[in-house]
């Protein structure tokens, strides 16, 4: 068994203790559940400049250790000042230090900042709950769900007003796409050795559909990569280690971002 089906077999134990404790009719009675989502859609849509969603991520299975000691709020609202276009958070616990709490305390203080739950769902209870703890976005990953799966969550994400974010990173995943998810990622990570691939991106964009907006994830630190693959067409970037591995995430993201806009304003094609 390899890392992701371990995670996916733990996750489902912790949703049916989940389910066992609160009742989705308890999770549309947080003041968070009916709250209008902030959206990442027309950020992504306008084009203007890379958008960074950039991450809290304190420890992965591959990672292990990234930055135990980062302080949520200070990081959260470093990255908003800096610019980023959205805050992704992990509510996984048990594989990557997250916590629900951490995106519950984000939303309080960052109330108009679109924020995505990371996170492994593979339940529906999941998404009435990443409403309830404030989630603007949900990640769905074709490698652990099925195309039945990939269309009612993203349905239901939608019904509950947020958006959701299809990630793949195979030609073989394309086939679960369904228009009603908001955008595609393609992550250069490999999922079940997580070695990461840059060329992935570029050799799945072409196959993509076109009128949908691209995110590429994973493995981000060159402004140079972000450079090209903007160039190349994708309009969102998901990062989180290489800020978080900084004594301070926020600066590092700031920094990153002026530097790959001059870096963008200055070449009109990075090949």
């Amino acid at each position: 068994m390899h890392i992701l089906e371990k995670i996916v077999a733990y996750k489902k134990q912790e949703v049916t203790q989940a389910k066992s404790i609160t009742s989705i009719e308890d999770l549309t009675k947080s003041g968070l559940y009916n709250r209008s989502c902030n959206s990442l859609l027309s950020t992504l849509q306008a084009n203007q400049v890379p958008a960074i969603i950039a991450e809290f991520k304190r420890k992965s299975p591959s990672k292990q250790n990234i930055n135990l000691n980062a302080d949520l709020s200070q990081v959260t609202e470093g990255y908003a000042d800096a610019g980023a276009a959205a805050i992704s958070i992990l509510t996984d616990r048990h594989f990557f230090g997250g916590n629900s709490t951490f995106l519950t305390d984000t939303r309080s203080r960052l109330s108009a900042t679109p924020l995505l739950r990371k996170d492994f769902i593979v339940d529906e209870y999941q998404i009435h709950e990443a409403k309830a703890i404030g989630a603007d976005i949900i990640l769905l990953i074709t490698e652990i769900l099925t195309k039945k799966q990939v269309i009612q969550f993203s349905q239901l994400s939608r019904d509950l007003g947020m958006e959701s974010l299809l990630e793949l990173h195979s030609e073989v995943q394309l086939d679960k796409y369904t228009d009603t998810v908001s955008y595609i990622g393609v992550n250069n990570r490999d999922l079940t050795t997580f070695e990461v691939d840059y060329d992935r991106s570029k050799s799945l964009y072409d196959r993509l559909p076109d009128d949908v907006p691209k995110i590429a994830e994973s493995g981000l630190s060159d402004q140079n990569i972000v450079a090209m693959l903007y160039n190349y067409g994708f309009t969102g970037f998901l990062m989180g280690e290489h800020f978080m591995r900084h004594d301070d995430p926020g600066q590092s993201c700031r920094s990153f971002i002026q530097e790959t806009n001059k870096l963008l304003g200055t070449k009109h094609m990075i090949n």
